[in-house]
């Protein structure tokens, strides 16, 4: 009995370790057709400076939309189409504008000065009356402060001069608490009769650009006009407060335009032998209309492009069907994201995993998965496999906002490509974000990582 399981146990090794070597050898493969012929930063330059910025109902969406799916063709989709949704359509309207005046106390003789200040609006933020509003301006750090000075904020600009916490090795925990002040900052000064309010940029950056975003009202209280403002305006503005009153003068002309028609994109591999369950990987299609969106979500677009054209290329035949998708309008409304899942549900597909790129083309440090323990066991297993080309750290939680929908709907287990995130802030939401800021190593290694793991979890499921 002994020397059953003996040999037992030893050919299972013997087994564990020929299909060790087996899957190397493909991810190697794989990673070599990539790092050797792929078109993802030529996609990238297409996408960037052919398109162009592409928001939600733009003009840019749709010419976005035709190239996606030409993309999808050219790269090997065994089938690609075009999936319908309702998408917002909010424009800037015209060049944001903000005039601080003060009192220049640093000769003999005070003067009246003034200082334009480098700002965009926030996204679905509503615009400033014709004649623009000038107010006197409040500084808070906090929330908290806004509640003890609530009395003090009535006809007043509030700004909130709310930091990046630089201790953060993880920049997105410094973005996620920062983020409260962008996107309840505007109703929350409402509440107390503010007339406008004027938010530090969502970054850590040694620059003065300004870094735009989503905003959302609470019905509760009036819609006013909201703005982003430079590091470096931020810091000289809350200084200047310290030294006497500032008034500013803004305009702003955000508004909405009625819904519209947009697309998700999407490219399928069919499975050989499941071809009902589906694996999904992608990126979203849209940018802020302010800059080219290379990083954001340039990079996770070209990557699920870059993985269809890869595994066609080296002849790679799925167990599972594999789905590549670029989400509509993630930046402010997530209706690609809800319509691919509700989509689903109604034609009662099985989500066995689904994967997001949306933290930037920088090199890859590691994955993340949102699911069970066994699934989480069973993801780091694969961590040997996958850490020589850069993703080293398997985290817990993953998934973007694109296929949180599938993890509400189905419980499928949600995993996430993890750049370096240190330079990821420098250049999101802001004009800067252009694809000379993205290197193409490092845009490469990204598409290598994810095709890993779902070349692992095609094979052995989750």
């Amino acid at each position: 009995m002994k020397r059953w399981l003996f040999s037992s146990i030893a050919l299972l090794a013997a087994l564990s370790g020929f299909c060790q070597k087996e899957d190397s050898a493909y991810i190697r493969k794989i990673s070599d057709e990539i790092m050797e012929r792929s078109q993802a930063y030529e996609n990238l330059r297409q996408l960037t400076k052919e398109v162009g910025a592409r928001l939600a109902g733009s003009p840019g969406m749709v010419k976005a939309e035709k190239w996606g799916l030409q993309a999808m063709e050219r790269s090997g989709a065994e089938r690609a189409w075009m999936q319908e949704c309702l998408v917002p359509h909010w424009v800037r309207g015209g060049q944001d504008e903000a005039i601080a005046t003060f009192d220049d106390t640093r000769s003999a003789k005070i003067r009246t000065t003034k200082k334009t200040l480098d700002v965009l609006a926030l996204g679905n933020s509503l615009g400033s009356p014709s004649k623009g509003i000038t107010a006197p301006v409040i500084v808070v750090g906090s929330f908290d402060e806004l509640e003890k000075r609530k009395d003090e904020v009535k006809d007043k600009i509030v700004f909130y001069n709310y930091k990046f916490i630089n201790t953060n090795i993880n920049t997105f925990l410094s973005y996620r608490d920062a983020g409260q002040y962008r996107g309840q900052g505007p109703s929350r000064a409402a509440k107390y009769g503010a007339k406008a309010v004027i938010v530090r940029s969502m970054s850590h950056s040694a620059d003065n650009f300004p870094h735009t975003g989503a905003t959302r009202y609470d019905t509760a209280y009036a819609k006013i006009p909201a703005l982003a403002i430079g590091l470096r305006d931020a810091d000289w503005l809350n200084e200047q407060i310290k030294s006497g009153p500032v008034t500013v003068a803004m305009k702003t002309f955000g508004r909405f335009l009625p819904d519209t028609i947009g697309h998700n994109i999407i490219g399928e591999l069919k499975g050989s032998e499941f071809p009902n369950e589906i694996i999904t990987v992608g990126g979203h299609l849209d940018s802020w209309d302010v800059c080219e969106g290379a990083h954001d979500d340039g990079a996770g677009v070209v990557q699920t492009i870059e993985i269809l054209r890869a595994l066609k290329a080296i002849g790679y035949r799925p167990r599972h069907t594999i789905r590549f998708v670029l989400f509509a309008n993630e930046e402010n409304g997530g209706a690609g994201g809800t319509k691919y899942a509700e989509e689903a549900m109604a034609n009662n597909e099985q989500h066995i995993f689904a994967i997001e790129s949306d933290a930037g083309g920088f090199t890859p440090r590691g994955l993340g998965l949102t699911g069970t323990e066994e699934q989480f066991k069973k993801f780091t297993s694969w961590r040997e496999l996958i850490a020589p080309y850069g993703a080293t750290e398997f985290n817990r939680g993953g998934g973007g906002s694109d296929i949180k929908p599938l993890n509400r709907a189905f419980k499928t287990p949600t995993g996430s490509l993890n750049p370096d995130s240190q330079r990821y802030f420098d250049i999101h939401h802001a004009r800067n974000d252009i694809f000379e800021n993205v290197n193409k190593r490092e845009l490469e290694l990204g598409a290598v990582n994810m095709a890993a793991l779902i070349y692992l979890v095609d094979k052995y499921g989750l």
